[in-house]
């Protein structure tokens, strides 16, 4: 049985039958404990009556046992590799899976220089704000700094932050949903007892938790952690009194008064160009950040400490590093003329709305009408398809029972605005149907009439609904035409494209028409708000699964919160959207960091007759690029654009005019529309020039760049370069039998899995069963063929994203390298195993020429037990276990005494290849002399010195990532860089140790020689 001491925190201990290391919270009754080599999901309790001493020891001499150069150089790489609790200022990155680009660490470092954190990641679309927030979510519970977290998002987009956690970083987020808190309380046995006590990470929907009943108990439990995403529009001026809303709770929880939590706000548009919602959304970190002048030069300092923001020029070569962003956006305009008969059926749908708007009528009467109105002429220009499917539904604007209340749903749906700029929800045809009247009841009260004049309504809306029937087809649909064409030219090109819609029956219209079009050249799915969010990626996933070429249709539920750039390379714009935020979500599917093409498409799509697509074009999205283009600020539209919006309505359906069955509408010589857009461009222009003047303090977020590179380079050498990881990959595989073979489609190999160990492939996750394949990254099921055997099943490495479901990234992080690594680091130690099967060793004997006399290389693993300060004044110092792999070498001096190589010769020790064999006998004498050198007290002295160096390089490492910028920062990080404190845990593991003999002396050797 083990004593109290060898409990201590980082410890080894065996028991089960495996070593084990000890983990803060072991107690005299139960010792916490995780595996050696092994996973912290797998953490366990022991009793201390099975706990007894390591049995990991140092490197047993067995004849044969010695390996080679080979042997050696993937041992230290697999250890590397296997680490998952790196003992630097950046924890997590030994966990994560996914491999952050170097300016993505940026947001990481700025965090750990708060004490809470207070930071707005407003970086542009495309570049990895979801990555670079949930990167310092998981460094601030792996430090122990946060016990828990939320994030705060749109229900459209919960399962997408749900799987990124997941899949990216490990953390089994619980989705609150009204769909789903009632499931997730009830589940828990202590009825006074939070979700959000319980779950330790949660992803809630803004707009459920903010209601009344629900806001002050999220108040009361609300995380240590909260991430708010889109978080503009908690602030902006959105319709009604939702943003209000939101603010009001985000006001609450960012109180630092009440609770020190840390914050972090997260969107793409942090100016909305209303300098009243930028200094809200600032004052939300701090109080003191709401008065802020940003055109003074000490308050830019000031805000530069929490707010970063990038655009793509800034970032995509940084600190030596290019990120594959696409080069160029090839911009078309797909132009139209509406056939004879569509172009009369349009007309006459004005014409009707005309009649209806301008009918005498109260102030609710009127309002619906107008909206019911234009939201019909928006079907009707749409397609065919959502022409009739609104002409036939009941008008939802119809069924308000208030002026106010038909203004919040007609403006939504007509102007595509909403509280939270999301689309879910409003791709629904918004109808056009009146209200049904209670006959009896109106008949009796005297109107009749009003009865007869919704009859004849109803009518005449059947009526237009056959015509639309009719329209329908590419014979009668230029549109519809010109779309086919288009998608034909894309796939001509090699370019697989999306085609955005504005509604439900257009996008199932144009999907249904295209897969006729197109046959078997291409395979076609529509995605719409119909699918649930995880249904819409399923559906995706199967489509860019067919082999071949692919067209996606969607609706605006796609616009956002689905990476789509791995599959396709066109966005196709069939329905302009009257909001321009959206077409740069759009757009962003695809252009966006991991795009493999150097240049994306972006086509648009619109009608010359009736004007108003051009009009809304040019006045609202063309405008929205000009700016973002000139000042390199993406500024949201002024009030959302209603004024503009508003006065084309007018004009078209008060003051318009047009001969009875055609369309020559005007509207540039409409004096309160140019007025309406003089205006809006006014104070577009001025917000934008405001943003862009400060916009570059933000860019560079203070750090300079050669302080981010100082902690790159030490991650570099804990973590291992990326072409370390693939040279380990192929090598490792190729001495399992598994020969890795070039994909000349990109850069990359594939490596059969059938001759690998057993072991390995289970690890994997691939058996002989396909039905227990459930594989590391998705690996896909392999399919049997016939009765018995089944097809071959390969792996497929890429050494970049994006890679495809099924395939793995050349990352030290992705599953499949991980669980190679800790293959051989297992099979190293189990001599039980056949040799084949074992590459890595943990003796070898290389000769090389770059060495002149007998030269010993140790591999060592330390353990350091890390304390940092506790979050709340009174709690406990929070204790850490990492660990730390490094190597030590020696050689025999002339005296015959040991010389030790300093840092810089072991790493040239390193990158030594072999120049010629080792006689076996040799190899084995040599390899049992270093063996038996490890006992001596001279080496156990240097490597205890050596753990003790390590700790302090390592507490001064985290001091410099703590340090803050400013006297007060400076003065407040050395306080908390007093408490912090790094030392070794017991002994270092002696994993392996390796003779380098001079080439040409070691052919004339004697065995005991020492060159």
């Amino acid at each position: 049985m083990s004593t109290a001491t060898d409990r201590a925190p980082g410890m080894l201990i065996r028991a089960r039958d495996r070593d084990w290391v000890v983990l803060p919270g072991t107690t005299e009754e139960l010792v916490l404990a995780q595996p050696l080599d092994g996973d912290r999901e797998f953490v366990t309790a022991l009793f201390p009556e099975e706990v007894g001493k390591p049995g990991f020891g140092r490197p047993q001499p067995r004849s044969g046992e010695a390996g080679d150069f080979a042997s050696a150089s993937l041992l230290r790489t697999a250890l590397r590799i296997a680490s998952t609790a790196g003992a630097g200022p950046f924890r997590s990155l030994a966990s994560v899976a996914v491999q952050p680009r170097q300016y993505q660490l940026v947001p990481l470092m700025m965090a750990l220089r708060m004490d809470p954190v207070r930071l707005l990641i407003g970086d542009d679309v495309g570049i990895g704000k979801t990555i670079e927030s949930a990167l310092i979510a998981r460094e601030l519970m792996e430090q122990g700094s946060a016990r828990n977290m939320t994030v705060l998002c749109s229900p459209s987009l919960a399962e997408q932050w749900q799987r990124e956690l997941r899949d990216k970083f490990g953390m089994e987020a619980e989705l609150v949903l009204p769909s789903t808190a009632a499931r997730l309380q009830k589940a828990i046995d202590d009825p006074n007892r939070s979700i959000f006590d319980h779950y330790p990470v949660t992803v809630v929907s803004t707009d459920f938790i903010k209601q009344d009943e629900r806001r002050d108990a999220f108040r009361r439990h609300c995380p240590d952690l909260l991430i708010v995403d889109e978080a503009h529009t908690c602030v902006g001026a959105g319709s009604g009194d939702e943003p209000q809303k939101r603010y009001e709770l985000l006001s609450a929880l960012a109180d630092r008064k009440e609770r020190d939590r840390h914050l972090i706000l997260v969107t793409a548009t942090p100016h909305s160009g209303d300098p009243q919602a930028f200094s809200k959304l600032t004052g939300l970190l701090d109080p003191s950040l709401r008065t802020l002048d940003t055109t003074r030069s000490a308050d830019r300092d000031r805000l530069a400490r929490h707010f970063v923001q990038r655009r793509r020029h800034d970032i995509k070569r940084y600190v030596g590093q290019d990120t594959p962003f696409p080069e160029d956006r090839d911009t078309q305009d797909a132009l139209y003329r509406l056939d004879a008969e569509y172009a009369r059926f349009v007309a006459d749908i004005i014409a009707y709305t005309r009649q209806q708007v301008r009918r005498p009528g109260g102030d609710h009467q009127q309002r619906m009408s107008w909206w019911t109105a234009l939201t019909l002429l928006r079907c009707v220009l749409s397609s065919p398809a959502a022409a009739a499917a609104t002409l036939r539904t009941r008008s939802l604007v119809a069924a308000t029972r208030s002026k106010a209340e038909a203004e919040k749903l007609g403006r939504a749906a007509a102007f595509e605005l909403s509280d939270d700029e999301t689309a879910e929800g409003m791709d629904v045809v918004p109808g056009s149907l009146p209200d049904e009247p209670e006959t009896a009841r109106e008949l009796q009260g005297g109107h009749a009439d009003e009865v007869e004049r919704r009859k004849a309504e109803a009518e005449a809306l059947a009526a237009f609904a056959e015509r639309a029937d009719a329209l329908a087809g590419p014979e009668t649909d230029a549109k519809l035409r010109i779309l086919v064409d288009r998608v034909k030219r894309q796939l001509v090109d090699g370019y697989d494209p999306i085609v955005f819609c504005h509604y439900i029956p257009t996008a199932e219209y144009v999907a249904e028409y295209l897969k006729e079009e197109l046959g078997r050249s291409a395979s076609v799915e529509a995605v719409t708000g119909t699918l649930h969010p995880d249904a819409r990626q399923a559906r995706v996933d199967e489509l860019t699964a067919r082999r071949g070429r692919h067209v996606l249709v969607a609706t605006d539920c796609l616009s956002e919160g689905v990476n789509l750039q791995d599959h396709f390379g066109a966005v196709i714009h069939y329905d302009l959207s009257w909001n321009p935020t959206r077409h740069l979500q759009r757009a962003g599917r695809v252009d966006r960091f991991g795009q493999p093409r150097r240049r994306v498409r972006e086509i648009t799509v619109y009608d010359t007759d009736t004007g108003i697509d051009g009009l809304v074009l040019k006045v609202l999205i063309q405008k929205h690029k000009d700016i973002a283009d000139q000042t390199g600020v993406a500024v949201l539209v002024p009030d959302q654009g209603r004024g503009v919006l508003e006065a084309l309505a007018s004009a078209l359906l008060l003051r318009g005019r047009q001969p009875e069955g055609q369309l020559t509408l005007d509207f540039e010589e409409d004096p309160d529309f140019g007025r309406a857009r003089e205006a809006l461009h006014k104070e577009w222009e001025s917000a934008a020039e405001r943003e862009s003047k400060v916009l570059t303090k933000f860019a560079h977020t203070g750090l300079r760049p050669e302080e981010v590179e100082v902690e790159l380079d030490a991650l570099r050498q804990a973590l291992g370069d990326p072409g370390d990881i693939a040279t380990f990959t192929r090598e490792a595989l190729a001495q399992l039998g598994a020969q890795p073979i070039g994909d000349p489609r990109d850069r990359g190999f594939k490596a059969p899995v059938d001759p690998l160990p057993t072991g390995l492939k289970h690890g994997l996750g691939f058996y002989e069963d396909a039905d227990q394949t459930a594989a590391p990254g998705g690996a896909p099921k392999a399919k049997a063929k016939g009765r018995s055997r089944s097809v071959p099943r390969d792996l497929v490495f890429r050494e970049d994203l994006p890679v495809a479901r099924g395939e793995h990234a050349l990352f030290r992080t992705d599953p499949a390298v991980r669980a190679l690594a800790r293959y051989l680091l297992d099979a190293a130690v189990d001599t039980s195993l056949p040799a084949e099967e074992r590459p890595a060793r943990r003796l070898g004997v290389i000769r090389t020429a770059a060495v002149d006399r007998r030269t010993v290389l140790l591999l060592a693993r330390y353990r350091f037990r890390l304390t940092l300060p506790p979050r709340e004044a009174g709690d406990e110092p929070r204790v850490l276990v990492a660990d730390d792999a490094q190597v030590v070498a020696w050689r025999t001096g002339d005296d015959g005494r040991r010389v030790w190589l300093s840092d810089e010769e072991t790493a040239a020790l390193l990158a030594a290849t072999p120049d010629s064999n080792t006689l076996p006998a040799l190899r084995d004498q040599q390899a049992a002399r270093a063996a038996a050198e490890l006992a001596d007290d001279e080496v156990r002295d240097h490597l205890a010195a050596r753990g003790r160096l390590l700790a302090d390089r390592l507490r001064d490492a985290h001091q410099r990532v703590r340090e803050a910028a400013g006297q007060r920062g400076r003065e407040r990080g050395a306080a908390a860089v007093r408490r912090i404190d790094v030392e070794p845990s017991g002994d270092p593991d002696q994993l392996g140790v390796y003779v380098y003999l001079n080439a040409p002396a070691a052919q004339q050797t004697a065995p005991g020689g020492d060159r």
